[in-house]
């Protein structure tokens, strides 16, 4: 009975930490296929070949599946998914306001940062996955 407790109130964390992504994912759909060929090619850093907002949402809804995958298999702990969950909620929040600031889309200087975030909260999943705490 406690299991099935923990469970549900951890879906529903999950959830509340989700809505944001899924939000974010809903209303910048429409401007990242408005998008033309030039424009993504001059917004294209380095080797990256795919348009810089669909990487990053892409990146962002992986990393939020890794987490719900850590929470199901048992490899995170409820306060662990909270902290990572929070973080990644905190790197929404900067890239929402960083594209209201910006007419809808990122600096080169913002999505580096943003990618550094990404990079640094990947490693932090990692390693919360693989501290041998479990639940």
């Amino acid at each position: 009975m406690k299991n099935g407790i923990k469970v549900s109130l951890l879906s529903a964390a999950l959830a509340v930490f989700a809505l944001p992504v899924v939000a974010q994912n809903t209303s910048a759909q429409g401007s990242a296929t408005a998008s033309t060929p030039a424009t993504q090619s001059s917004a294209t850093a380095g080797a990256n070949t795919q348009a810089p907002g669909r990487t990053i949402r892409q990146r962002q809804e992986n990393q939020q599946d890794r987490i719900a995958n850590g929470v199901k298999s048992g490899q995170l702990t409820a306060g662990e998914a909270a902290h990572l969950e929070k973080n990644q909620a905190r790197i929404n929040h900067q890239i929402r306001a960083d594209r209201q600031a910006n007419g809808g889309k990122l600096t080169p200087q913002e999505r580096a940062q943003v990618n550094r975030e990404q990079n640094r909260q990947s490693r932090q999943i990692y390693r919360a996955k693989h501290n041998d705490k479990h639940q």
